[in-house]
């Protein structure tokens, strides 16, 4: 990758988005990251160097991605990436699920990364990438799961709302929906196969190799197709 360019990593305080934010800082990118509570993060704040800006940002908050689109009026980037999410209990199946649950994940999974990149968009460079990390879980043509209902309900709608993006935003921009696999995080637990660096290292090299594509596409780390 060359250097000079910007990426935007939205939900970066820990595991997957902050892996990113080290993987692109390695490459020689600058790089915004954001978390609910600027400094909040001990190992976000230990990556300061001049390349990293931190900014506040809260996804379930209209006026707090309002506020970030107007602090980021004059950058440009190459790559806006939603990684914010949260889980549920997944063995609660949908019809014990609370209102109040059910409101909580859809919109910290579904509306809020959408909110964002619908403010964001007119930031990022023609041939740059939007992607927002989503799950095998969130497809509806695999056989799903006993379990997660919620979650993989949440993930699938973000799926079909950034089809619909790509489709009504048009233009030269790559649209990616992208899994990370099962990974060592808090939300993956320790008995996930990977690692946290294995799988950033897959997703920045699966963007690059994506950069200037157009339309939608629902990918893996390894850069393979997955069904919608």
């Amino acid at each position: 990758m060359s250097n000079f360019k910007t990426a935007l990593v939205a939900g970066a305080s820990r595991g997957i988005g902050l892996g990113l934010v080290r993987e692109y800082l390695s490459r020689g990118w600058t790089v915004v990251a954001t978390e609910r509570q600027p400094g909040a993060s001990a190992d976000l704040a230990a990556l300061a160097c001049d390349a990293l800006r931190v900014e506040a940002l809260d996804i379930n908050e209209e006026a707090s991605i309002a506020s970030l689109a107007g602090r980021l009026s004059a950058t440009s980037l190459d790559l806006l990436f939603v990684n914010a999410g949260v889980s549920d209990d997944p063995t609660t199946p949908i019809g014990e699920v609370t209102t109040e649950e059910f409101d909580r994940v859809m919109r910290t999974n579904a509306l809020g990364p959408m909110r964002v990149i619908e403010q964001l968009s007119d930031r990022v460079r023609p041939n740059g990438t939007i992607a927002a990390m989503t799950s095998a879980l969130g497809s509806i043509s695999v056989e799903p799961a006993v379990s997660y209902e919620l979650y993989g309900a949440s993930k699938a709608a973000l799926n079909r709302l950034l089809r619909g993006y790509a489709v009504r935003a048009g233009g030269d921009r790559a649209v990616l929906a992208i899994m990370p696999g099962w990974v060592k995080t808090d939300m993956g637990g320790d008995q996930a196969p990977l690692e946290v660096e294995t799988s950033v290292r897959g997703i920045a090299d699966a963007i690059e190799a994506r950069a200037g594509s157009r339309g939608s596409c629902f990918i893996d780390y390894q850069n393979s197709v997955l069904p919608w």
